[in-house]
C-alpha cells in the first residue's frame, strides 16, 4: 500500500466513526452544530499521527480508533473556538461558513464545550488496553488540551496581539497552542501500543520538533497561499497584528527553518525502522503542504 492509500484508508475509518458516534443526539440542537464543524472533513492529522505512532512501535492503529477520535473532537472544538468573533473573528474554516457564523456566538460556544466533553467520553470507551494505560493517556491529553498546553498557547496568543513578541515566547506561545496536540497524539499511541521509555523519549522529541515545523509552514502560508488553497481567509495574522516566523525571521530564513526543524524531527525515527514510515509520511506532508 502506498502512502496515498495509507492515508485514506485511515482518513475514511476516522470519518466513519466520527459520522457514527454523531448519530447517537443528545438532548437539543446543540448537537447540529456539532456535527457542523466535525463533519466538514479536514486532513484528520491527530488521529491519523496516533494511530501511525502505535504502528511505528508495532500494534495495529486499527484498535485505538476512540483515542483516536477523541483527539479530532478536541481539535475540531479548538477551531469552533478559536474562530469566534472574540478571538480570531474568522468568518470562513475548511471552505465553508465558520459555526458561529451558521449557529450564532452562543451556540457556537456550546458546541465546542459539547465536543470537547464528548472528546474524553468517547476515548473512555476504548478498550482492549490496560485501565492504567487508558488514564495515563487520558490524562496527558487533558494537560496538552489545558492551560498547560493548548488553551494556554491560545491566552499567550491573544495576549501578543498588537505588540512585538521575542523568537523565544513565539516558541513558547506555539508550543502549546499548536504543538502539544501533536505531543498528546504521538505519545498517545505510543502508550496504547506498549512503547519502551526510550522509545516514548524519540517519539516524544519527534512530535515536539514536527509541530514547531508545522507552525512555521502555518505561518508561511498565511502569506504566501491563496483563500481558495487554505479555506480561510490568508493573512488573519497580519490583520490581528500577530507576531509570525515570518515576520520575525523573513519568508526565506523561515521556510529553511521550517525543513531544517522536519529533518531534526524525521531523524528522531531512526530506531524504528520500516514500521515507522507512515509517520515519516505524515511529517512530510504536515510540512509540505497547501492547506
Amino acid at each position: 500500500m502506498d502512502f496515498q492509500q495509507y492515508y485514506e484508508s485511515r482518513k475514511k475509518l476516522v470519518n466513519n466513526f466520527l459520522e457514527k458516534r454523531m448519530e447517537k443526539r443528545g438532548i437539543s440542537n446543540v448537537d447540529d452544530a456539532m456535527k457542523y464543524s466535525l463533519l466538514a472533513g479536514g486532513k484528520r492529522l491527530r488521529p491519523i499521527m496516533l494511530m501511525a505512532t502505535a504502528e511505528a512501535v508495532g500494534a495495529n492503529g486499527y484498535d485505538f480508533l476512540p483515542a483516536a477520535c477523541g483527539l479530532e473532537m478536541i481539535h475540531t472544538y479548538s477551531l469552533i473556538h478559536d474562530d469566534l468573533p472574540c478571538m480570531d473573528n474568522d468568518d470562513y474554516r475548511r471552505g465553508r461558513l465558520t459555526n458561529h457564523k451558521v449557529f450564532g456566538e452562543a451556540m457556537a460556544v456550546l458546541a465546542g464545550d459539547g465536543l470537547l466533553t464528548l472528546a474524553f467520553e468517547v476515548m473512555l470507551e476504548q478498550r482492549n488496553v490496560k485501565p492504567s494505560t487508558l488514564v495515563e493517556v487520558v490524562h496527558e491529553t487533558a494537560m496538552c488540551a489545558g492551560n498547560f498546553g493548548m488553551v494556554g498557547g491560545q491566552a499567550l496568543d491573544l495576549d501578543a496581539e498588537n505588540r512585538q513578541i521575542s523568537a523565544k515566547e513565539l516558541k513558547t506561545l506555539h508550543e502549546g497552542k499548536t504543538g502539544a496536540m501533536f505531543i498528546a497524539a504521538v505519545r498517545g499511541g505510543a502508550h496504547l501500543a506498549g512503547a519502551t521509555d526510550e522509545q516514548l523519549l524519540a517519539l516524544t522529541h519527534f512530535a515536539e520538533l514536527i509541530g514547531l515545523a508545522f507552525q512555521i509552514e502555518d505561518d508561511i502560508l498565511d502569506v504566501t497561499s491563496t483563500e481558495e488553497e487554505l479555506g480561510k481567509p490568508i493573512g488573519s495574522d497580519e490583520k490581528n497584528n500577530k507576531s509570525t516566523y515570518v515576520s520575525l525571521f523573513g519568508l526565506e530564513t523561515a521556510r529553511k527553518m521550517a525543513d531544517d526543524t522536519t529533518k531534526e524531527a524525521l531523524a528522531c525515527l531512526d530506531s524504528f525502522g520500516e514500521k515507522a514510515e507512515p509517520l515519516r509520511e505524515i511529517a512530510r506532508l504536515m510540512t509540505n503542504r497547501k492547506n
